[in-house]
C-alpha cells in the first residue's frame, strides 16, 4: 500500500473482515452535552468496543489480513496497553500466540487484561528505552509478525471503520473530532471523512505535554519529542509514523491540544451525563469540545470519538473525584 491507496475501499474491506467480530458501538446523544458545546454532538462510544477501546478494529484487521502460514508463529507488538490487549485478543481468535512489549508503568488493569487474553507480556522502561527498536528485535528473535500500534496500513484501515459506522448512523457531519496518539485512528477516520460527498472538517486532539503530531504538521516534517508526562497514557507517543504522518498531512485540517485538567473535566461530564467511564486518552477529544479548544458554530453537527474506557476503578475515582 501507498498513502494514495489508503482509501475508503480499504476501510470498507476492513469493515467486512470485522463484521460479526467487532462490536458496532453506539452513538450517544445528550442535551446537556449539546448545550455545553453549543452544537449537535454525536459521541461514538468506542469504550464499548471489544477490549474496551477502538484498537481492536485495527489489530483484528491486521491479523486477519495475514496469510495463515505467515501468522502461524504468532504476532508481536509494543503498546501502552490498549493495542496490546487488542492484538492479544485478535491473536487468540486466530489461535496463534502473541507477545506484547509494555511499559513498566502501564496501568495495571491493562497489563492484567493483556495477559488474560493469552499474550505474554514483556516489560520495559518507557523513559529510558525506545520501544520501536525493542519491539522489532523481539519480533525478529521470536520469528513473529510485528503489528505496530499505528504505523501500519491494515491497522489504520481497521481504525477507520469507527468513522465509517458513525457517518452511516448519523449521516452528514460538519466536523469530526478525534483523539491522536500516533495517528492511526485519525488517519483512518480522516480517510473516511474526506471521501464523503460533503465537506467534513477533521480535527485531532493531543494532550498539551504530547504535541508531537501538532508540531509535525505545523513544521511539515516528523518531529520527535521526549516521552510526555500526561495522565493520557494512551497518547504518550513521541512522534507520528511515516505512514500516519503522510495521511494526516493530507487529510487532517487541524490538531489542537488539551490540558490534563480539561481531560479530567471531560471524564467527569461523560460519567455524569452520558453514563460512561472513559480513560484519560478516551476523553481527550471530548475535552477539546468542552474546553473550546475546538471552535464550533451553532447548529453544527459534530462527531467525537470516545476512544476507550480502560481505566481501573481506583484510578478513575482518584481522577474524577478530585475537585
Amino acid at each position: 500500500m501507498t498513502d494514495a491507496s489508503l482509501s475508503l475501499d480499504d476501510v470498507q474491506r476492513a469493515a467486512r473482515r470485522l463484521s460479526g467480530v467487532a462490536h458496532r458501538t453506539p452513538v450517544l446523544r445528550s442535551k446537556s452535552l449539546d448545550a455545553a458545546v453549543g452544537a449537535t454532538v454525536f459521541a461514538k462510544a468506542e469504550c464499548f468496543q471489544r477490549t474496551g477501546a477502538f484498537k481492536f478494529r485495527g489489530a483484528y484487521n491486521a491479523v486477519a489480513s495475514l496469510a495463515p502460514e505467515t501468522r502461524g508463529n504468532g504476532v508481536a507488538t509494543y503498546s501502552s496497553g490498549n493495542h496490546g490487549q487488542a492484538v492479544a485478543l485478535a491473536a487468540a481468535l486466530h489461535d496463534v500466540p502473541a507477545t506484547v512489549l509494555m511499559p513498566e508503568d502501564a496501568p495495571a488493569t491493562k497489563v492484567a487484561a493483556t495477559r488474560e487474553y493469552g499474550a505474554e507480556v514483556v516489560l520495559y522502561d518507557r523513559y529510558q528505552q525506545e520501544r520501536t527498536t525493542l519491539g522489532e528485535s523481539l519480533a525478529e528473535d521470536r520469528n513473529m509478525v510485528l503489528i505496530p500500534p499505528f504505523n501500519h496500513w491494515d491497522v489504520m484501515a481497521g481504525q477507520g471503520t469507527t468513522a465509517l459506522e458513525l457517518v452511516e448512523d448519523v449521516e452528514a457531519l460538519d466536523t469530526l473530532v478525534v483523539c491522536v496518539g500516533g495517528g492511526g485512528l485519525i488517519s483512518g477516520c480522516a480517510t473516511v471523512a474526506k471521501a464523503q460527498d460533503y465537506p467534513v472538517r477533521v480535527v485531532g486532539v493531543e494532550p498539551e505535554a504530547g504535541d508531537d503530531v501538532k508540531q509535525s504538521l505545523e513544521q511539515g516534517h516528523i518531529v520527535t519529542i521526549e516521552t510526555p508526562r500526561t495522565i493520557a497514557d494512551g497518547q504518550q507517543t513521541t512522534s507520528p509514523g511515516d505512514k500516519t504522518f503522510a495521511v494526516m498531512a493530507r487529510r487532517v485540517d487541524e490538531v489542537v491540544t488539551v490540558s490534563d485538567d480539561a481531560i479530567v473535566d471531560a471524564m467527569r461530564l461523560a460519567f455524569e451525563r452520558l453514563k460512561v467511564v472513559l480513560e484519560p486518552s478516551g476523553a481527550s477529544a471530548l475535552a477539546a469540545l468542552l474546553s473550546g479548544a475546538v471552535s464550533v458554530e451553532p447548529g453544527e453537527r459534530v462527531g467525537v470519538t470516545l476512544s476507550g474506557g480502560n481505566v481501573g476503578a481506583q484510578r478513575f475515582a482518584a481522577l474524577v473525584g478530585a475537585e
